[in-house]
C-alpha cells in the first residue's frame, strides 16, 4: 500500500535555501497556512460567543458534539494519519470546516439547530484528523534542538487566522452595535477562507520526502497498517507520559467556555467581541513566540529549558486568572449594559486586557505542551499518536466544558475549575520533563556510542571470520 506522496527522496546533503520546498520550515508554513484558513477561522466563529449568535444554545450543543466525536477520532487521527498520509488525512479534515460555517449561515435564517448540531459531530471527525496530522508535523519535521521556534512559528500563523476571521465579524457588523447576531456576510467570508485552506492541504508532503538540512528524514517509514496502528493506540492508555499529560490535555480546551461565553460575550456588545478577537488571537502570536524563545534558547541544557518553560508559564497563568477572578466579582455586580470599545472609556480597559491576557496564556501553555510531546520523541509515526492521544483528550475535555455550560453552571464555578486544572498541570509536566526529556547532547552521545560499538562488532565479526576461513 502507498500513494503517489510517498516516492523516494533525493539522497544527500539538500541545499540550504530557505524556499526549499521539501524542508521542514516551508513544510510547516504550509500547514500554518492550512490552520490559518480553517481552525482559525473557526476560532474566530467561536470567540465571538455562542458562534455570533445572541442565544448560545445551539452553539454549545453543536460544540458538544464536536468535542465528543473529537475526543474519539484525536485518538485515533495519528493511526490514520500514518496510514493514509498528510494529503488525504488534512483534506478530509478541513473540508468539514466548511459545513460547520454553513450551519451557522443556515441557522441565521431558520433558526433550527439540528443541523448545527450534525455539523458539529462532523467537524470533530474532521479536527481528529488535521490536528493529528498538524501535530506530526509541528512536532517532528524540525531539528530537535529548534522545536520551540516551529512550533512558535506555526502557532503565529495559526492564529493570525483568528485576527483575520476577528476582522470579519468586526467590519461587517461596525454599523450595529446593538446587533445581536452576525450578519451572512460573516460566515460566508468564514467559509471562503475554510475552502481555500482545503485546496492548500495538497501541498504538503508525506514525511518521508521531507528533508532536514543536514540531510536527514523525519521517518524512513512510508505507511503503516491498521492492525499496528491499532495496537499502537492502545498502548497509549497505558503509557506512563501520556497519563501524566492528562491533565493539561484536559484544560487546554476547556477554558475556551468560559472565555467566549462568559467574558467576552458577557461583557460586550457585538462588533466589541469581534475587535476583541483581534487582539486575542494577536496575543497568541506574541505568546508563542515568547515562550518558543525560553524552550530553544534559554539554557544549553534542553531539561533546563523545559523546567524554566513550565515555571514561567505556572507564574504567568497564576496572575492571570487572579485577576480573572477579580474582574469576575467585580462584573457580576455590577454590569448593567454591554461595554462597548467606543463608547464605554476607561471601564472597557480593564477586561480587555484581561481578555488578552487570557490569549497570551493560551498561547503559552499549549506551545509548552506542545514542546514536551515533541521532546519525547523525533519520529512522526509517534509523535503523530502523542499528538492524537494529546487532542482527544483535549476535546473530551471541551466537550465537558461546553455541556457544562449549556446546563448553566455558575460562571464563578468555572473559573474556578478552570484555574485548578491549569495549576495541577505544572507540577505533572515538571515530572514529565524531569524524567523522559533527555538533553540533546546525551541523546546524541548515546548515537554515537551505539555507532561506535556496532562498527567495532562488525569488524571483530569480519577479523574472526576472515582468520577462521583462512587455510590451515
Amino acid at each position: 500500500m502507498g500513494f503517489g506522496e510517498d516516492e523516494e527522496s533525493v539522497v544527500g546533503l539538500p541545499n540550504k535555501s530557505i524556499f526549499r520546498y521539501n524542508s521542514p520550515l516551508v513544510q510547516v508554513c504550509l500547514i500554518g497556512l492550512v490552520c490559518f484558513c480553517c481552525p482559525g477561522m473557526f476560532n474566530a466563529l467561536s470567540g465571538m460567543g455562542g458562534g455570533g449568535q445572541v442565544d448560545a444554545t445551539a452553539a454549545n450543543n453543536a460544540n458538544t458534539a464536536l468535542y465528543t466525536t473529537f475526543a474519539i477520532f484525536g485518538v485515533l487521527g495519528g493511526g490514520i494519519y500514518n496510514i493514509l498520509g498528510p494529503r488525504f488525512t488534512l483534506f478530509a479534515g478541513c473540508s468539514t470546516y466548511i459545513l460547520y460555517a454553513g450551519s451557522f449561515l443556515y441557522y441565521n435564517h431558520y433558526q433550527h439547530q439540528a443541523f448545527a448540531i450534525v455539523a458539529g459531530a462532523i467537524l470533530g471527525i474532521g479536527a481528529g484528523l488535521l490536528w493529528a496530522g498538524q501535530g506530526a508535523i509541528m512536532t517532528s519535521y524540525p531539528p530537535p534542538g529548534r522545536k520551540g521556534s516551529y512550533i512558535s512559528l506555526f502557532w503565529s500563523i495559526f492564529n493570525m487566522g483568528g485576527v483575520v476571521g476577528g476582522l470579519i465579524p468586526f467590519i461587517l457588523n461596525y454599523n450595529r452595535s446593538e446587533a445581536a447576531s452576525v450578519n451572512d456576510g460573516t460566515y460566508i467570508g468564514f467559509m471562503c477562507f475554510m475552502f481555500a485552506g482545503t485546496v492548500l492541504t495538497l501541498a504538503i508532503l508525506h514525511p518521508s520526502r521531507v528533508v532536514r538540512d543536514d540531510g536527514s528524514h523525519c521517518t524512513n517509514i512510508k505507511y503503516s497498517d491498521v492492525s499496528t496502528e491499532a495496537v499502537e493506540i492502545l498502548k497509549l492508555f497505558r503509557n506512563w507520559k501520556m497519563l501524566l499529560m492528562v491533565p493539561a490535555a484536559w484544560a487546554s480546551n476547556f477554558f475556551y467556555t468560559y472565555q467566549f461565553n462568559h467574558v467576552n460575550a458577557f461583557l460586550f456588545n457585538l462588533r466589541t467581541r469581534g475587535f476583541n478577537n483581534v487582539f486575542y488571537w494577536g496575543a497568541q502570536m506574541v505568546g508563542s513566540v515568547g515562550i518558543g524563545y525560553i524552550l530553544d534558547f534559554s539554557f544549553q541544557s534542553r531539561k533546563k529549558r523545559g523546567f524554566v518553560g513550565i515555571g514561567v508559564v505556572g507564574l504567568l497563568a497564576t496572575a492571570i486568572w487572579a485577576g480573572g477572578l477579580a474582574n469576575h466579582l467585580h462584573y457580576d455586580r455590577t454590569l448593567t449594559h454591554k461595554l462597548d470599545f467606543k463608547d464605554s472609556g476607561s471601564e472597557y480597559a480593564g477586561p480587555f486586557v484581561l481578555y488578552f491576557s487570557y490569549g497570551l496564556l493560551d498561547a503559552m501553555f499549549q506551545s509548552l505542551v506542545y514542546w514536551v510531546i515533541g521532546a519525547l520523541a523525533d519520529d512522526s509515526e509517534t509523535l503523530s499518536r502523542y499528538t492524537g492521544f494529546y487532542k482527544g483528550v483535549q476535546s473530551a475535555g471541551g466537550a465537558v466544558a461546553w455541556q457544562i455550560d449549556a446546563h448553566n453552571v455558575k460562571r464563578l464555578s468555572q473559573l474556578i475549575v478552570n484555574w485548578v486544572l491549569t495549576s495541577v498541570s505544572y507540577p505533572l509536566l515538571a515530572i514529565l520533563v524531569m524524567l523522559a526529556v533527555k538533553d540533546e547532547k546525551k541523546v546524541e552521545t548515546k548515537e554515537d556510542d551505539d555507532a561506535f560499538a556496532s562498527a567495532k562488532a562488525s569488524t571483530a565479526e569480519e577479523i574472526t571470520g576472515g582468520e577462521l576461513s583462512k587455510p590451515a
